[in-house]
């Protein structure tokens, strides 16, 4: 059985645990019917500050322009696709859209969160909206060179990071009125890395806040007790240079500086507020950090890994478990952050935000009776205190989760 954070009756109770209600008093027309196209815009002057993708080519970005009273406004959303943290994943990593800007679709579809449709995005549908393409595997984070005389790998993720935000300076960006830095999976963990130095760039007249969604990376225990993730994390930040780049008030403060590469550890330290967007029972941690293959050699989680309904009592409680560990590492955040927002809720999902059946649809997932979309505009426009927390699966009214797994 794995370790749970204990989390006393109090804490849940003053949590405010609601179940996603499954009232829809509007409707929105099919995804297929809205679909926007944009193009890849490369950053021609990248290779002058060694800003380039693992295989070497230079890195990209979409950008579709805001209009109206959103001309001045910009939202930057970092991709996502994990993490490469030896030798021989890199390798394998460099020659593919997670690794290569020549591998990649040149152009992206946007949605959800990057929709140009007001009535798909209300709050952000005229701002300009930037997709940036991620090619370094290690969540924009990385500054080191590798080679061994055959081979050249490019871990260069922070400047990156830095090359395509001083492209979009002078397109307007460094006017900005209004600005959220977001992105989903490896780019919402980029986005607690990368907050404050948003903040930076910006005039001090902006108002700039910035989204997760499904970033917020647990350092747990997985089914064998063992820490599987953080040594992971461990060899991707010595392999990538990433050190020297995380928060630097996180790593005096721990003895081992790398567990500031999870974003629990590192939270505190962001002054911008922040929004964190997240399943308690995020698929990809489920697979990934709570019962990995390697945590598991003879296959008993096998069946609940790809269909939660064939889960035993005990992987239930341990799933469960798991839940509170987040809502554990999330706690101080969520008492003691006047600015920050959350909507944590019980689906079997990862990533939220960029599709547009789970931000803003007719049965997209909702806690007391709002929208992620809803959520995220409240919070990002102050009109209401928003930090939702769902009960625990299984909820009564969740037929509105958009479940990864049946």
């Amino acid at each position: 059985m794995i370790r749970s954070v204990s989390v006393s009756m109090n804490f849940a109770v003053a949590f405010a645990f609601v179940c996603i209600i499954t009232v829809v008093p509007w409707r929105v027309e099919s995804q297929e019917e809205q679909r926007l196209l944009v193009g890849m815009r490369i950053v021609r002057n990248a290779r002058d500050t060694g800003a380039l993708c693992l295989d070497g080519s230079l890195p990209g970005y979409h950008l579709h322009r805001g209009y109206g009273a959103g001309e001045n406004n910009w939202l930057l959303q970092f991709e996502g696709g994990g993490w490469c943290n030896d030798l021989q994943s890199c390798l394998e990593r460099a020659p593919t859209r997670r690794g290569s800007t020549k591998h990649m679709n040149k152009f992206a579809v946007f949605s959800g969160i990057l929709s140009n449709n007001a009535t798909l995005n209300p709050d952000f549908y005229n701002w300009n909206r930037v997709k940036l393409r991620y090619c370094d595997g290690a969540s924009f984070t990385g500054n080191r060179l590798f080679k061994n005389g055959t081979t050249t790998l490019y871990f260069k993720g922070q400047k990156i990071w830095e090359a395509i935000i001083e492209d979009l300076l002078p397109k307007g960006l460094g006017k900005a009125y209004k600005a959220l830095l977001s992105g989903c999976s490896a780019g919402g963990l980029a986005t607690f890395h990368h907050c404050d130095n948003f903040t930076n760039y910006l005039p001090t007249t902006t108002t700039v806040k910035c989204l997760s969604d499904a970033g917020f990376f647990l350092d747990g225990r997985d089914v064998s007790l063992n820490h599987t993730m953080r040594y992971f994390v461990k060899s991707l930040v010595t392999l990538q240079g990433i050190e020297q780049n995380l928060n630097e008030n996180c790593t005096t403060a721990l003895s081992y500086p790398d567990l500031c590469f999870f974003p629990q550890y590192g939270l505190k330290y962001i002054s911008a507020p922040f929004f964190i967007l997240n399943s308690a029972y995020d698929v990809f941690q489920f697979h990934h950090i709570l019962a990995p293959p390697s945590a598991d050699p003879f296959g008993h989680w096998n069946h609940c890994r790809v269909n939660k309904s064939t889960c035993t009592p005990a992987q239930i409680n341990i799933l469960q478990g798991f839940r509170l560990s987040m809502l554990a590492a999330l706690k101080p955040f969520y008492f003691y952050s006047n600015r920050g927002g959350m909507f944590i809720n019980s689906c079997f999902a990862h990533c939220q935000s960029e599709s547009q059946e789970t931000w803003f649809g007719d049965d997209s997932p909702r806690i007391n009776n709002k929208t992620i979309a809803e959520a995220v505009g409240d919070w990002y426009f102050s009109r209401n205190r928003s930090k939702q927390i769902d009960r625990p699966y299984p909820c009564d009214n969740d037929k509105t989760c958009h479940n990864l797994i049946p």
